[in-house]
């Protein structure tokens, strides 16, 4: 067995305290607001809370749960993010495994006009204007709408362009077509890079704030992070009024945080060994 010089060890335990550092100051943040939204209002607003709950209190996952329009908005928010990212991908696998074809007429024309969108747009207010001339005022039109990304096809398209050709051509000879190619041999062969991308619009459409605070106006379209934005902004206005709450504002906020963020917690594990590999296709060249 090879024995460690000193430096070796050195670097070693450095490497290992500096990660542990690291891996506490990302997880910090997730243990405060846990302990902050389940500890008493003068605690919270005093800033006794460092570490664990001050003055245990479940109040403010009380006034969570009890809240019709949080589970709307939490509801509209699962839809949005569901269908949205069915729609993307639909939209992003059959774009990149027809650009990735040489075959394809005007094939280098439509790649260029792909990439000048990610280097010129029209900017907000242009965009909107057209949003709002489609009539992109409700959660199913919302789902369209934001339905491409040109850098995620790009993704695809290049990892698509890896695949061996001989593969596609034994696959045609044997009397495939274009749709069995695509669902029989290239999207197994993606599918690190399909889960990757799936992940990309899933938490843009989960996260997602500035254009649904700009076009989904009725209350009954409302996303979750809009909702507590909003939410937020009443409470404060009532305490500036000379309203008392029996619960922190920034207690409930945090109870929000928490809720919000469940779902994201609970699917990511499971997809963390295609992200990894997704990430890394490419990397290495033979």
């Amino acid at each position: 067995m090879k024995r460690l010089d000193r430096t070796e060890i050195i670097f070693k335990i450095l490497a290992y305290v500096l990660l542990t550092i690291f891996a506490l100051c990302c997880l910090y943040p997730f243990i405060y607001v846990l302990s902050a939204s389940l500890s008493s209002r003068a605690a919270v607003d005093s800033g006794q809370v460092v570490l664990i709950p001050v003055e245990f209190t479940p109040i403010t996952y009380v006034e969570v749960f009890n809240n019709k329009e949080f589970w709307i908005a939490y509801s509209n928010t699962f839809f949005v993010t569901g269908y949205g990212t069915l729609v993307s991908m639909l939209v992003a696998i059959t774009g990149a495994y027809a650009l990735s074809k040489s075959r394809l007429i005007f094939g280098r024309g439509f790649n260029f006009m792909l990439v000048f969108t990610m280097w010129f747009n029209a900017g907000m207010i242009p965009t909107y204007q057209n949003f709002k001339m489609f009539g992109v005022t409700n959660k199913y039109m919302f789902i369209i709408a934001l339905g491409f990304n040109a850098f995620n096809i790009i993704l695809l398209r290049n990892y698509f362009s890896s695949v061996p050709t001989e593969i596609e051509e034994a696959a045609t000879i044997d009397g495939a077509t274009e749709f069995q190619i695509l669902s029989k041999i290239y999207i197994p062969m993606s599918k690190s890079s399909i889960v990757t991308v799936a992940m990309f619009y899933a938490v843009a459409r989960w996260n997602g704030y500035i254009w649904a605070q700009m076009l989904l106006l009725d209350s009954s379209d409302t996303l979750l992070t809009v909702f507590i934005k909003n939410t937020m902004a009443n409470l404060v206005d009532q305490l500036s009024n000379g309203a008392q709450l029996e619960y922190s504002v920034y207690g409930l906020q945090y109870a929000f945080i928490v809720c919000s963020i469940i779902p994201v917690i609970v699917v990511y594990p499971s997809l963390q060994k295609y992200f990894a590999a997704g990430v890394n296709v490419g990397g290495v060249k033979e």
